[in-house]
């Protein structure tokens, strides 16, 4: 069923929603208390299978592919529904699994439509995990930790942002190293992981990177014109546009007030240079070092700090009643469940105890 290769234990099916055919793996007993697993950008369930394997005894791994990726039914993504599309779905999916309550796990964007099921839906997450997420006031061009935008029409953010190289070579199924900027192999052991480390599975998670639907619709999305800098505005299709703080920005509050509050777990690679206060995908940070010409300074247009945001978020959240850890995993980048399984295990074993 799967288009990648799958580890022994590994279960692949799909299911029929009310919203999508959805293809999913899936762990451990069918009768099993249930985890929920959400990938990132530019991945897909593939890369949850070692941890769902990990999984103590009465647990049931459960990691779809989601809208716009793997082997999920291709469909558009609305951005201007923020992470709605993708909480939807999983809804629909816990629905057409007769699910009523699970514990959940996203990582990166996976990490944010966490912070988007825990404001939609509270009474049914037994307790949310993110890891490495993205901010939940958005990617790019928002600043300070409380998330104000640069620019009223969010310049920086959205789908105009990446480099257009990428979903070519991604498109074209490119396994290659030849690109040191945008080849997905480069991009994935650069930036996912701590060189110099390689993760065993390196050509299945290649594999499952190369899957994401690309397409001014799907990724990485269109964009708008701008007259503020970067001259780039958020379009409307698209994940990188769903993930600007145009559109999942004003889910702070409403998150911050979720009743009930599940317990919230946030674990963060040490060395992450994807999502962090000095990220190397960040406008901001990239406009500082020189490499984006025109930067309009720091006081307009300083590096997103995304990891004090989400700090301060979860502080707010546990001051209105919830409560979270926030754990560091050493020696590792954006991919710390990949990177150190093992110790990963030990502080996502605590929450599902």
């Amino acid at each position: 069923m799967s288009t990648v290769p799958t580890l022994p234990g590994i279960t692949s099916k799909m299911v029929d929603t009310a919203r999508i055919k959805t293809h999913v793996l899936f762990s451990g007993a069918d009768n099993g208390t249930p985890v929920l697993f959400v990938h990132g950008n530019a991945s897909s369930a593939t890369f949850w299978e070692e941890i769902m394997l990990m999984l103590p005894d009465g647990f049931r791994g459960i990691a779809p592919d989601l809208r716009g990726y793997g082997d999920t039914e291709d469909m558009v993504i609305d951005a201007t529904r923020g992470m709605g599309d993708w909480v939807g779905d999983l809804l629909a999916l816990l629905d057409a699994l007769k699910i009523e309550k699970t514990h959940v796990i996203g990582h990166s964007m996976g990490g944010t439509i966490v912070f988007g099921l825990v404001t939609a839906a509270p009474t049914r997450v037994l307790c949310g995990t993110v890891v490495d997420p993205g901010s939940p006031y958005g990617f790019g061009g928002c600043k300070g930790i409380d998330g104000q935008p640069c620019y009223d029409d969010f310049a920086g953010s959205g789908g105009g942002i990446v480099n257009p190289d990428f979903p070519k070579l991604m498109a074209a199924g490119d396994r290659s190293a030849n690109n040191p900027q945008a080849s997905p192999r480069v991009v994935m052991n650069s930036f996912y992981w701590k060189p110099p480390f390689v993760p065993a599975r390196e050509e299945d998670l290649l594999s499952s990177l190369l899957t994401e639907k690309v397409g001014a619709d799907k990724y990485s999305g269109d964009l708008v014109p701008s007259e503020n800098w970067p001259n780039v505005a958020p379009g409307k299709f698209g994940p990188i546009n769903a993930l600007s703080p145009k559109y999942v920005g004003d889910s702070v509050e409403k998150f911050i007030a979720a009743k009930p509050k599940p317990f919230m777990l946030w674990i963060h690679g040490e060395f992450d240079q994807i999502v962090s206060d000095t990220s190397f995908f960040d406008m901001g940070t990239l406009g500082q070092l020189g490499f984006v010409p025109g930067w309009p300074g720091k006081d307009v247009y300083p590096p997103q700090p995304m990891v004090s945001q989400t700090r301060h978020i979860l502080e707010q959240y546990k001051v209105k009643g919830g409560d979270f850890e926030e754990v560091v995993i050493a020696d590792t980048a954006h991919s710390p469940y990949v990177e150190k399984p093992h110790e990963f295990m030990a502080a996502f074993n605590k929450v599902l105890k």
